[in-house]
């Protein structure tokens, strides 16, 4: 491999990661990026590191898994948490950011780093300089899979997310919801208007996932096999695995009592800021597969939205992934192809902080493998630990998947640990993943 120039394919939240950390060390960076002269059904901006799903970068407290991914992040220097603290809108107990100012401030630093050249063109196939590495995420063009596969050998695997719709904020009807986040998680001074909350009576929420099994939906072509990611999956196929399914997920009223009655509604759709100036909102949990006219059919029963303006309609989108345990070494090169490197949704990780943590531990460990030392390998007690320990270790139904981080990923406490209940327990994780970090060196060179 060659320590003049490291090539980059991809500048989602992976590949900007990893480009970020060799450049910060001191390696020349080529980075390759499709936009603008093409761009996935997903995007619609011409900025690098977009975001396409949603803005939220999910639970920010340190008993959640990806809470203490992201203060991991933060510790040793990423880019992604960096801007998305700069640029975050209230939330709740969630970190979510301005998509646009977030996706600005990260192509503003990647392209006046002096050691990063940003080239605008489709890649068709896999780059013959080496080191190269991958990060092309869940919508890879045909070509570059294509070639991929021919690479590792026909391991590609195919399934689809969907795309929550997103509302005018004007056009919500302030005079059937109101502004709260669960528990009151609401951000500092007692501000608890982080989420707009839609509620349903029983008759109501009934009516409601009767609609969404009725509407009309997109049918995959006769060559897809449709596979969804069980953390994303579209509202309908939740109301069609049985009538209380939503009202014990994304329409659980737990935590939250209306004003205008004193009680906790029987069910409730929450929506989430999508800018700092809340203009927009989200539907929460509401991805959908919905042909268009249905889901402005089917939506505008929503209380608050009869008349809601869709800034965006739901949509599906595919999920290229390899089989990263089988395919990838520990430093996450392909081991039938030295000098290839993949990261981020590609490697089969599944949100926007594991893509930008993947894109980091790439970044790092092969910068210092390129400078001459080993590579820094995170303590498997670690939230980035855990990552690693995803990409190697194949599930208990003998097929790899992509996942979210989660607890389960970390090796439990010993001793009197495995007895605290659980907040408790998790908290204990943390610290002890807080602490072990500091053997994860990764202090830029440059």
């Amino acid at each position: 491999m060659s320590l003049s120039t490291v090539t980059v394919v991809g500048a989602g939240l992976a590949g900007s990661e990893a480009a970020f950390q060799l450049a910060e060390r001191g390696l020349s960076v080529r980075l390759l990026e499709q936009k603008p002269h093409k761009r996935t059904p997903a995007q619609t901006s011409d900025h690098l590191c977009e975001l396409v799903c949603s803005n939220s970068m999910r639970g920010a407290a340190l008993s959640n898994a990806v809470g203490l991914l992201k203060e991991e992040l933060r510790r040793v220097g990423s880019l992604v948490m960096s801007v998305a603290d700069a640029t975050q809108v209230p939330a709740g107990g969630a970190l979510a950011v301005d998509r646009e100012r977030f996706a600005a401030e990260v192509t503003r630093r990647l392209t006046s780093h002096p050691r990063i050249r940003v080239e605008h063109a489709e890649v068709m196939g896999v780059p013959e300089e080496r080191p190269v590495i991958l990060a092309t995420g869940p919508l890879t063009g045909d070509a570059l899979a294509a070639d991929l596969e021919r690479l590792v050998g026909g391991a590609r695997l195919a399934y689809y997310d969907a795309i929550a719709p997103i509302v005018s904020a004007e056009s919500i009807d302030a005079s059937k919801v109101w502004k709260q986040s669960r528990y009151g998680k609401g951000g500092e001074d007692g501000a608890d208007e982080a989420y707009i909350n839609c509620p349903f009576d029983e008759a109501g929420y009934k009516a409601f996932v009767r609609a969404l099994c009725d509407a009309e939906k997109v049918e995959a072509r006769s060559f897809e096999k449709v596979k969804y990611f069980e953390g994303c999956l579209p509202c309908e196929v939740m109301a069609e695995r049985g009538e209380l399914t939503l009202a014990f997920g994304p329409m659980k009223p737990v935590g939250l009592v209306d004003p205008r009655t004193g009680r906790r509604p029987y069910a409730v759709i929450q929506l989430r800021p999508e800018d700092e100036s809340a203009t927009a909102y989200n539907l929460v949990g509401f991805q959908t597969r919905m042909k268009y006219p249905e889901q402005l059919r089917v939506f505008r029963t929503i209380p608050g939205l009869e008349e809601a303006e869709f800034l965006r309609f739901g949509s599906v989108h595919r999920n290229t992934f390899i089989d990263a345990p089988s395919l990838l070494d520990e430093t996450m090169q392909l081991k039938s192809a030295p000098g290839v490197f993949v990261a981020g949704q590609l490697s089969g990780v599944e949100g926007y902080v594991e893509s930008a943590a993947g894109g980091l531990l790439c970044g790092v460990m092969l910068a210092q493998r390129l400078l001459g030392g080993d590579p820094p390998i995170p303590p498997k007690t670690t939230a980035l630990g855990g990552l690693m320990t995803h990409l190697s270790r194949v599930s208990a139904s003998g097929s790899y998947q992509p996942s979210n981080i989660t607890w389960a990923h970390l090796p439990p406490l010993e001793g009197d640990g495995r007895r605290l209940k659980k907040r408790d327990r998790y908290e204990a994780l943390a610290a002890r993943a807080l602490a072990d970090l500091a053997s994860f060196r990764v202090t830029s060179s440059a």
